[in-house]
C-alpha cells in the first residue's frame, strides 16, 4: 500500500535547506565585512574594476525571472499548463542571461591579468587581492546555485509537460521556487556588497 507523501514534511525539509544556505552565505558576508573594515580603500578601488551595467542587467533578470517563476505556480494552481511552461522556459532562459553575462565578465578580468594568484594580484596591495578574491569566491558560488536553481526549474518543467505537477500536486515546484527566489535574494546583497561599495 502506498504511503501518502507527508507535504509539510517536505516543505520544513526544504525550509531547513534553504536556512543552511542563508548561513553558509552568511559567514561569507561576516567575512567581506571584516575585510572591509580593514580595507575600505582597496575595497572601492576593486568595486570600480567591476562592470556596474552588467552588473545592474543581471540584477532585473534575476528579479523579472523571480516573478516569473511565482507566476508559474500561480498559473499551475489555476490548470493554466500552458502559462506555467512558459513563465518556467522563460525563468530558465533568465538563469542563462545571467550566466552567459557572468561569463563575460569574468573573461574580461581574466584578459586584464586580474583572477585568483595572478602576477597583477600577488604584487599588488593585499586589499585588492583580498577582494578579488571574495569576489570571485562569493559570486563563483552564487553561479553554481544559479545552476542549481536552473536545474531545478528544468526538472519541474519537465514534471509540468508530463503532467506529474498539476493543480492539486505542486510541491516540486513550490520548492524550486523557493531555491530560486534565495538564488535572487543572495544577489541582492552580492550586487551591492561588490558594484556598488564606495
Amino acid at each position: 500500500m502506498n504511503r501518502p507523501i507527508d507535504k509539510t514534511g517536505i516543505k520544513i525539509g526544504m525550509w531547513l535547506f534553504l536556512y543552511s544556505e542563508i548561513i553558509l552565505f552568511g559567514g561569507l558576508f561576516v567575512l567581506y565585512a571584516v575585510y572591509f573594515y580593514t580595507y575600505p580603500e582597496f575595497f572601492a578601488e576593486g568595486g570600480r574594476e567591476l562592470d556596474r551595467k552588467i552588473g545592474a542587467v543581471n540584477t532585473v533578470v534575476l528579479l523579472i525571472s523571480s516573478f516569473t517563476v511565482a507566476a508559474s505556480i500561480t498559473a499551475i494552481q489555476r490548470k493554466a499548463k500552458k502559462q506555467a511552461v512558459g513563465f518556467l522556459i522563460f525563468s530558465i532562459l533568465c538563469g542563462v542571461i545571467f550566466l552567459v553575462n557572468k561569463y563575460f565578465e569574468w573573461s574580461a578580468k581574466f584578459h586584464h591579468d586580474i583572477y585568483p594568484n595572478s602576477e597583477t594580484l600577488v604584487s599588488g596591495e593585499p586589499g585588492l587581492n583580498i577582494f578579488f578574491g571574495l569576489y570571485y569566491v562569493i559570486t563563483g558560488l552564487h553561479g553554481l546555485h544559479v545552476i542549481a536553481g536552473m536545474t531545478l526549474l528544468s526538472i519541474s518543467l519537465v514534471l509540468v509537460l508530463a503532467g506529474r505537477i498539476n493543480e492539486s500536486k505542486y510541491s516540486m515546484l513550490e520548492n524550486s521556487g523557493l531555491y530560486w527566489h534565495l538564488v535572487d535574494l543572495i544577489w541582492i546583497f552580492v550586487f551591492p556588497l561588490f558594484y556598488l561599495v564606495l
